[in-house]
């Protein structure tokens, strides 16, 4: 395959888990409206971001048992549909029972639909440049932080706060469609004898280089996802940044980690991913702390503040990912990617059920326990980096495949 139809594609992958990752990312600002609205406190929309990540773990849970049984389009496409009937469940939604509900099907699909794309980038792309193409799919977060949320923002304003789901149910219909028709068969890494079932799950957990793989992954989501949920009540009620401003913080944020992603992915692939991840998690603690403990501030500091968290901390999932994905042979990929996918919903989960706990909204509106949060992230960072140290690419460097004609499938032989 040449490197232009390599790009073409990996941009259309960008497209779809740039979807996906604003339906999730688009919910977080959402959080004071949601909770005036449906009358629901910190505990509630805690839950109602708790269950997505729920649903979406046990997905990945059970869907590693099959999802290398098929071949990726047309699982694709599957997964797609149905995460395209939940967010459409969540724009007619009236109530935090009706919005938690369709907020899990969401979860299911949407969970299985991401771990999906990234298998196949992962396919598509060569060891040799894993890094820097993981990296311009995972620009999708850039994006959808410095454009979708934003404009997500603006409907919910504008109308209501079923108007982001609306436009992302549109947008992700017509992505469907481009994706059955020019993403290439791939099925080369199912092998006729494997069997339906826990086995494939099963011989990923007994790979130990699998497990710290795992464990790296959740130890960088709980890290992450600790102070994210409540980030935007903090900054409204401690920080004093007007509702109206919000976006901006997830505007300048995205606009410059889109700049920084591919650089990052570049920089894993010639300096080595660990040591990479290392620096990041490096700058990514002295964001958070000064994050979870910040006061009152000019608005350009504060946007400074967010930008730099959105380019370290979230930089981080560039060369965590492309560890991932070096982790285990390819014809187990998919299930482990499932399985990296139930680790980092449990993990997002679990952080919103801590910080259901140990955050409290005052009748101010202010957020008290955040720093607490912060601590727990700084922790968390830490121990994945050691794990991250102690994880082993498995996988050889193999040729490009020449391009394809239009409608063949795509051969590759992944070592």
């Amino acid at each position: 395959m040449t490197e232009s139809r390599e790009r073409r594609l990996l941009l259309l992958l960008a497209a779809v888990q740039f979807t996906h990752v604003l339906d999730f990312m688009v919910m977080l600002p959402l959080g004071p409206q949601l909770m005036r609205d449906l009358h629901i406190g910190p505990l509630g929309f805690s839950a109602l971001l708790g269950c997505y990540s729920v649903a979406s773990g046990l997905a990945g849970f059970f869907g590693s048992t099959f999802i290398d049984r098929f071949e990726r389009r047309t699982l694709l496409v599957a997964t797609y549909l149905g995460f395209i009937v939940g967010t459409l469940g969540c724009a007619l939604s009236h109530s935090a029972a009706m919005l938690g509900l369709a907020r899990s099907i969401c979860g299911i699909f949407g969970g299985l639909c991401g771990s999906l794309v990234m298998t196949v980038a992962s396919d598509l792309v060569p060891p040799q440049r894993r890094a820097a193409g993981l990296g311009l799919v995972t620009t999708s977060f850039s994006v959808a932080a410095a454009f979708g949320v934003p404009l997500g923002l603006a409907l919910a304003n504008r109308f209501d706060w079923e108007a982001p789901f609306w436009g992302v149910a549109i947008l992700s219909a017509i992505l469907c469609g481009l994706i059955s028709v020019n993403l290439p068969t791939l099925k080369d890494h199912i092998h006729p004898g494997a069997r339906f079932g826990f086995t494939p799950m099963l011989e990923v957990i007994r790979d130990a280089n699998a497990r710290r793989a795992l464990a790296f992954y959740g130890m960088l989501v709980f890290a992450h996802f600790a102070i994210i949920p409540m980030l935007a009540p903090y900054l409204i009620g401690n920080v004093h940044l007007a509702e109206e401003r919000l976006f901006l913080v997830y505007l300048v944020g995205g606009i410059l980690s889109l700049f920084s992603t591919p650089r990052i992915g570049r920089l894993a692939d010639e300096l080595g991913q660990v040591r990479v991840y290392a620096g990041l998690v490096g700058f990514a603690i002295v964001i958070t702390l000064a994050i979870t403990h910040a006061r009152p501030m000019p608005l350009f500091a504060l946007l400074l503040l967010g930008g730099s968290f959105f380019v370290f901390a979230s930089g981080r999932f560039i060369p965590a990912q492309a560890i991932l994905s070096l982790a285990v042979p390819p014809r187990r990929r998919g299930a482990f990617m499932s399985l990296s996918s139930c680790a980092r919903d449990i993990m997002a989960g679990l952080t919103t059920a801590v910080g259901g706990w140990l955050v409290v909204k005052t009748p101010a509106g202010e957020i008290i326990g955040y720093d607490r949060l912060g601590w727990i992230a700084v922790v968390s960072a830490l121990l994945s980096l050691w794990l991250a140290t102690r994880v082993r690419n498995v996988e050889h460097s193999v040729p490009i495949v020449p391009a394809a004609p239009a409608g063949d499938q795509v051969n590759r032989s992944n070592g």
